[in-house]
């Protein structure tokens, strides 16, 4: 392998290492994810959608929270680039994942249909 000058056609940077704490961290299973936003940031409500009898024991879903996690928008497409990124390379590894029809037709209030959080 050949040195290099840093100077030389390269801006000088300086590395920074990241150190992880995970000991505040909790693990949290969702199924389901409701999306709501402001101006300023965009609000994730992960939680489960459980089948519950509802009036005169007619099925329907409940959609328990769980977590919710809050980003400004910088954060919030810094996570959208690299879950498409996971995405491309699972699939590329396993195949196309496939949405059930069943899961694209979510009840009010789910993800892409939550109202808007005023400021």
């Amino acid at each position: 392998m050949t040195e290099t000058n840093a100077g030389a056609g390269k801006d000088n940077q300086q590395q920074i290492q990241l150190r992880i704490d995970e000991s505040k961290m909790a693990t949290a299973y969702a199924n389901t994810i409701r999306t709501s936003t402001t101006q300023d940031e965009v609000v994730m409500d992960f939680g489960l959608n459980m089948p519950v009898p509802g009036p005169d024991n007619q099925p329907m879903l409940l959609f328990s929270v769980g977590s919710r996690v809050v980003m400004n928008w910088q954060g919030a497409k810094r996570l959208a680039i690299s879950l498409g990124q996971i995405i491309r390379q699972y699939e590329e590894q396993n195949g196309e994942i496939q949405i059930q029809q069943a899961q694209q037709r979510r009840p009010a209030g789910a993800a892409g249909q939550a109202p808007k959080l005023s400021q």
